[in-house]
């Protein structure tokens, strides 16, 4: 996207995906479950934008919540503990 241009309902789908899809990373649970709530809740919030900067806006701060969660998910996975989460044992048994 460029120019400040208003994304489509497209791009804005596919942001929302990728903040899932990158949500779904992290090996903690707690933080996993936390940034998809978290995704979910910031775009219910967003979903009544009508104004085409704010709307631009909310959009640039989700591309760059994706960047950071990408590398907080790279950097998490390498230092994680190993442990499993009471939630995470409780669901394999």
């Amino acid at each position: 996207m460029s120019g400040g241009a208003t994304p489509s309902a497209a791009q804005i789908l596919c942001l929302f995906r990728s903040l899932l899809r990158v949500a779904r990373e992290f090996p903690d649970y707690n933080i996993r479950e936390y940034t998809k709530r978290r995704t979910i809740d910031a775009f219910r919030q967003n979903c009544t934008l009508s104004d085409p900067s704010a709307i631009s806006a909310a959009f640039s701060h989700g591309n760059s919540q994706l960047s950071l969660l990408q590398r907080q998910s790279l950097l998490y996975s390498l230092y994680a503990p190993q442990l499993l989460n009471v939630m995470e044992l409780h669901s394999r048994l």
